[in-house]
């Protein structure tokens, strides 16, 4: 198989970056050159990402983090995913006649986590002062940056209700009260002034680097911006989509003490390569899952654009997602040990045959019975307020106009490694500017993570207060030879486990360069619960890039698969970055979408 590269395998010694937008890489380079580490450049280009893709995440977002330092026998995880306050109970949605969680609006904001979980590692892990790492942030939000053709789009699939619901908004994203044009400079001042109080505010408090940034955190989750968002949950009832106009239950009080919980990672081993991933308050442990059940199979000789390939593949996603939606979930009781066990992945491999399943089939890891999510009564979008994570949605120009292929996105990512092999990978996503109205005093939407509870009783994923939603969100960190080797992710919503477990396989088994893993052609399945609002079910569904081979497609529906076809380039926005035990660094990211690079020298 000969495998198309849209560009040059990056590669260097110095310092490597990859993510969703070229001046966030340029910015986390920037902070390499002027002698920061990997933890620093992360920082500074995650909040970059906040400013250059307001519709892909925010500051009231979220932002789980694998990082390792060199030395470092594994990596450690910052959850940057906040909990759900204390007036979130089964009992208030059910006095509102709700179901599901609307996807938009104000009922569904957690604790913003993606502020403290940047600080925390700037705090514990990088070098530079809090004025260094905010400053490109500040200095796009205050002069603007070309915005991207993708958010325009979004902010015109929301501009009705901008104008006629959510005024804040309209006043940030519709100014003069005109659409933006795609590449034209962009400002958010409002947002530039609050990271600008906040450094000032805590260069005010004095002491060291630490204090400066500890007091950053408590003017966030104990001062001014958790009292300016728990007045707006307080005073406003905004439209959402249901179709009806709701107050959060987001409280200042909520915010107040809050700082993201530093946990250890979960992980296996796979073929000489000891794979990390967030825990099960995430979707991370479903590729470990996935690589459990793999090892079983010769993927080096299987043609990775031909049918056994993606069937396989695909049939072992399907039963790792039904796991998933049966047993994830911020939960003690989850059978994480059993879930990630070979003689749990060998019971699971025996399902796979040689047509393709059209059920939901949940696993009993250590034999307990699984508890799978109501999902009878789904619903489409009514409200016209868009829906949850707005995952590939149509976007109304073609490529030629909006420079993407006919989508636009739902989260960012970013990886960097550093020449003494620090290494992070990050996710942040939430926070979207058409998820909620604008907070006026603070220039940022909240975010609504919350619509991934369940709003039925009993399951390790059901809502209660304090309890993280169990999030899509998951970077990915490879150590080899008990030392930090690579760090990926993608967006991409209930896809994004999918994508990267492609790219491992292929990275891994077939033994591609990151970039060429990266251009190869890609594909999902859609045959899950999804995890956004209205949390559908679309059994039986792959959706290939069409540059798969014709073949492949036929064999594939002789097998009984329902094929949907999207673009040659539709799947996926990867990044990547590496280093060898030689010390050369490589960094790959994504052409998809028109905005991703990497950098390395």
């Amino acid at each position: 198989m000969e495998y198309f590269t849209t560009r040059p395998d990056l590669a260097g010694t110095f310092g490597a970056v990859g993510s969703t937008h070229w001046i966030a890489s340029a910015v986390a380079m920037k902070l390499l050159e002027s002698g920061g580490n990997a933890f620093d450049a992360a920082v500074a280009a995650g909040f970059t990402l906040q400013i250059v893709e307001p519709h892909l995440n925010g500051p009231g977002g979220d932002a789980p983090i694998l990082l390792a330092r060199h030395d470092d026998a594994e990596p450690t995880v910052i959850c940057g995913q906040g909990g759900a306050p204390a007036g979130a109970t089964l009992e208030h949605f059910a006095a509102l006649g709700l179901d599901l969680i609307p996807g938009t609006g104000l009922l569904a904001a957690c604790i913003p986590g993606a502020f403290g979980a940047w600080l925390t590692m700037l705090r514990d892990w990088g070098s530079v002062s809090l004025r260094t790492a905010l400053a490109p942030a500040i200095a796009y939000a205050a002069e603007g940056h070309p915005i991207l053709a993708g958010a325009v789009a979004t902010i015109k699939s929301v501009e009705g209700i901008f104008r006629e619901e959510w005024p804040t908004s309209a006043a940030v994203f519709l100014k003069d009260g005109a659409l933006p044009t795609a590449g034209s400079l962009f400002a958010n001042p409002a947002l530039a002034a609050l990271y600008t109080t906040i450094v000032e505010h805590a260069e005010a408090a004095g002491g060291s680097r630490e204090a400066q940034i500890d007091a950053a955190l408590a003017y966030w989750y104990d001062g001014p911006v958790a009292a300016a968002i728990g007045r707006f949950m307080h005073d406003n009832a905004v439209m959402d989509i249901s179709g009806r106009r709701h107050r959060g239950v987001l409280a200042a009080s909520d915010m107040h003490g809050w700082r993201p919980p530093v946990e250890r990672p979960v992980s296996i081993d796979y073929r000489g390569h000891q794979v990390f991933k967030c825990g099960a308050w995430s979707q991370g442990p479903s590729m470990l899952q996935a690589l459990r059940i793999l090892e079983g199979d010769d993927i080096a000789a299987l043609d990775d654009q031909g049918p056994d390939f993606v069937h396989l593949v695909a049939e072992t996603l399907k039963l790792v997602m039904a796991d998933r939606d049966a047993w994830y979930g911020d939960d003690p009781g989850v059978p994480i040990d059993d879930l990630l066990s070979s003689t749990y992945a060998a019971q699971r491999r025996s399902l796979i045959g040689d047509t393709a399943s059209l059920d939901l089939r949940p696993g009993a890891p250590g034999g307990r019975n699984s508890m799978m999510p109501e999902i009878a009564g789904l619903r489409r979008n009514a409200a016209g307020a868009g829906g949850g994570e707005p995952t590939f949605a149509p976007t109304e120009k073609p490529a030629a106009e909006t420079g993407v292929e006919g989508v636009v996105g739902d989260t960012c990512h970013l990886d960097v490694v550093d020449r003494c092999g620090n290494m992070v990978s990050a996710t942040p996503s939430g926070g979207w500017l058409q998820s909620s109205p604008i907070v006026p005093e603070l220039g940022f939407a909240l975010g609504t993570r919350m619509q991934m509870f369940w709003l039925q009783p009993g399951h390790v994923n059901s809502l209660a207060p304090g309890k993280r939603p169990r999030t899509t969100l998951t970077p990915s960190m490879v150590f080899k030879v008990g030392k930090p080797y690579l760090a990926y992710g993608t967006p991409g919503g209930d896809q994004q486990e999918q994508w990267s477990l492609l790219f491992l396989l292929r990275h891994i088994d077939k033994g591609l360069s990151l970039q060429r893993t990266i251009d190869a052609p890609a594909f999902h399945t859609d045959h899950l619960i999804a995890s956004f609002w209205p949390r559908d079910v679309t059994p039986g569904i792959i959706a290939l890039e069409s540059r798969f081979p014709e073949a492949t497609l036929q064999a594939l529906r002789d097998k009984g698969h329902t094929i949907k076809l999207g673009g040659p380039w539709s799947e996926g926005r990867l990044s990547a970055c590496s280093r060898d035990a030689s010390g050369i660094l490589h960094a790959a990211a994504n052409p998809r979408g028109m905005q991703g690079y990497a950098i390395a020298r």
